[in-house]
């Protein structure tokens, strides 16, 4: 192995072959140990339903937890290594995510911890190099990736598909950089994440829940970051890869406040949502979401290789055809409850 300074992911694997062992390693521990959380069905890890809930049967929400130990045992065993601060943030995300999951832990809390994780991975590593507004504006872009895709985490199938087409374009643009330590870090996330699909997708048998989605979202936008900042890839690549999960959870958002509703707590109103209440399902939902996630990454893995103006160009077009959808899914929401 090659140890390299100055990458803020500090190593490189000698052999490409690592790029598949560790995958398989994460997907087959992370396969069996939600398995086996499957089996623990004790109350109180599992979710029932209730009035804002898309499943109608009670179902375990710490998939998440086994999805986690597969990606950190395959990462320890590959000797990867990366920012302490991402170590840690990963750690302490997942701590107080699980308590969330279980005993229900003040918001206040909860994003005590996120901004305390996210402030300390910009300063150490974006403050000095590029300036306290930069520094800022990452460690606003961590939270809200963290508590998006648990936002977005309400549906069967989506946010495992999610995971493993997102991070699977991290790792695969840095493998083809020749990147390997990074591509590892990026495909043990996506093989996990498919080990967790298959006992999520349509009907579910377990849910992520905020121990997996929040350390989920925080890597996204982290390894993000970092991929920037090792000249991987440019700003625009992790936005288009994730604007499913950014577009719709972002103009949720940003309609919910303007009514005046508490945007953090839980409702139904996000696009997948709707989209899975008006008959669409969960299946259909998922799948549609995947062919979106698909062309837009792929479209960011081609216009990253152009100039800034052709980036800038593909992030508005596609940012125009979310807003269209939104618009159109709108349009129809109301033009079916005025007839009704």
């Amino acid at each position: 192995m090659t140890l390299i300074t100055d990458n803020p992911v500090t190593m490189v694997l000698d052999s490409p072959l690592s790029v598949v062992a560790a995958p398989l390693v994460s997907f087959f521990i992370s396969f069996f140990s939600i398995l086996w959380l499957i089996k623990r069905k004790a109350d109180w890890v599992l979710d029932h339903p209730n009035s804002r809930s898309l499943h109608s049967v009670p179902v375990s929400r710490i998939g998440g937890l086994g999805l986690l130990f597969g990606v950190i045992t395959a990462w320890l065993c590959f000797s990867v290594v990366m920012p302490i601060t991402v170590w840690v943030g990963i750690g302490l995300l997942a701590g107080i995510s699980l308590i969330d999951d279980v005993w229900h832990a003040p918001v206040w809390c909860r994003l005590l911890i996120q901004s305390i994780v996210a402030a300390g991975f910009a300063v150490t590593l974006l403050l000095e190099p590029y300036g306290w507004m930069m520094a800022l504006c990452a460690a606003v872009a961590v939270v809200w990736m963290a508590n998006l895709y648990n936002f977005m985490d309400g549906s069967d199938g989506l946010a495992g598909g999610m995971t493993v087409i997102g991070f699977g374009y991290y790792g695969l643009i840095a493998y083809l950089a020749g990147n390997y330590d990074f591509a590892v870090i990026n495909f043990s996330i996506a093989a996990a994440a498919a080990a967790f699909l298959r006992h999520n997708f349509y009907p579910a048998r377990i849910f992520l829940g905020d121990v997996g989605a929040i350390p989920l979202g925080f890597l996204a936008a982290v390894l993000g970051i970092l991929g920037w900042m090792d000249s991987l890839w440019s700003l625009w690549v992790p936005l288009l890869v994730f604007l499913p999960f950014i577009a719709d959870s972002t103009v949720t958002l940003i309609k919910r406040l303007l009514r005046g509703r508490k945007i953090w707590q839980a409702h139904r109103e996000h696009y997948y949502q709707r989209l899975v209440q008006s008959g669409f399902g969960h299946r259909n939902t998922a799948l549609s979401a995947y062919a979106l996630m698909l062309t837009a990454g792929a479209s960011a893995v081609w216009a990253d290789r152009q100039d800034p103006a052709v980036q800038s160009w593909v992030a508005m077009l596609w940012g125009g055809f979310y807003l269209l959808l939104m618009f159109i899914s709108d349009w129809n929401q109301k033009y079916y409850s005025n007839r009704g």
